[in-house]
């Protein structure tokens, strides 16, 4: 399988995993999880790659999946000011 899309595949499924442990039934907060899942699985992958953890061919596991996709979140909120409603 290639590489790139297993690691599509291992953050659609911490996507997944992140959404069913947080609260909120919203299809907007469905869909948010499962691309920063996958987008936190590819940066994963890819910062690996550049501090030589993966080489060429190799895709970041479910651990830095998850790491990658915690991250990003963290960065999220220090970029994004909170709403208050």
């Amino acid at each position: 399988m290639d590489p790139l899309v297993r690691t599509i595949l291992i953050g659609f499924g911490v996507g997944l995993v992140a959404k069913f442990m947080t609260a909120g039934r919203a299809i907007g907060a469905f869909i948010a999880s499962v691309l920063v899942g996958i987008v936190g699985a590819v940066a994963s992958t890819y910062v690996g790659r550049g501090f030589g953890i993966y080489h060429a061919g190799e895709s970041a596991g479910a651990l830095g999946a998850l790491v990658g996709a915690v991250l990003l979140v963290v960065l999220y909120h220090l970029i994004v000011p909170r709403r208050n409603y």
